[in-house]
């Protein structure tokens, strides 16, 4: 079965995740289905974006092209009609210079929800600011990097887009309850050690490591391993499927 297949083909009480690479992930609640910066114009994507037809929502954590990859959000916008980008304020222009009409545009800030319907079905898109490696907020354009909180029902799933630790994330992610923090590790993110304080900072149930290539996750195991035993972490493999377990 290829992936988009599978996608389209899983019903589950509880969300299932994806990972596409990178920072992206699928995000599905029974026939919702939402993609967080999806990157699929690089050799070796794990799905042509061109026949994505089943995305409900686009989400983009910040304008760096790995996050918000024009190419990529244009073709699935047309093979979904009736999806959005949603993506910070500060970004809206650069995602039109690809091309992607205004229209299909939401955007969003910090404390604010987005809302998403669907067959008496219900989910919503909070943003809290991500420091990259600095908040960089302005009047105009208010917080450039944002991470989303995606909620369906009582299960929260965090995806940070990218981020380091600063003063405040945890008190402004504790309230939410977060079921799965995704949290980058690679490149000038979090280290091992932060994520994993985070993760217990906020109580999230599991954590997952994200932008990072694959066969670099060994330092993070061997830390959640050897230093927070009593943390459930998930190390996805590209185009893997995980469903969220019950609580």
């Amino acid at each position: 079965m290829n992936l988009l297949a599978e996608i389209d083909q899983t019903l589950t009480a509880t969300p299932t995740l994806w990972w596409l690479g990178h920072a992206g992930f699928v995000v599905r609640f029974a026939n919702i289905t939402f993609y967080v910066d999806p990157l699929l114009s690089r050799p070796g994507a794990l799905l042509d974006a061109g026949t994505v037809r089943n995305a409900d929502m686009i989400l983009a954590t910040h304008a760096h092209g790995g996050h918000l990859d024009g190419p990529s959000v244009a073709a699935m916008l047309k093979a979904s009609p009736h999806a959005k980008l949603i993506l910070p304020k500060s970004a809206a222009a650069h995602a039109n210079s690809f091309g992607i009409p205004l229209p299909r545009l939401t955007t969003t800030d910090s404390d604010l929800r987005v809302e998403y319907w669907k067959d008496n079905l219900y989910g919503r898109v909070y943003a809290v600011p991500s420091a990259h490696p600095a908040l960089d907020w302005t009047p105009p354009g208010g917080y450039p990097y944002l991470g989303y909180l995606i909620r369906f029902g009582r299960w929260t799933i965090y995806h940070a887009g990218d981020c380091v630790a600063y003063g405040g994330l945890a008190k402004r992610l504790r309230p939410y309850n977060v079921s799965v923090a995704l949290l980058p590790i690679g490149g000038k993110n979090f280290s091992p050690a932060d994520a994993a304080q985070l993760a217990s900072d906020i109580g999230a149930k599991w954590l997952a490591p994200m932008h990072y290539t694959p066969g670099d996750e060994s330092g993070f195991v061997t830390h959640m391993l050897g230093q927070r035993p009593e943390q459930s972490f998930k190390v996805f493999q590209p185009g893997e499927k995980w469903t969220v377990p019950e609580e």
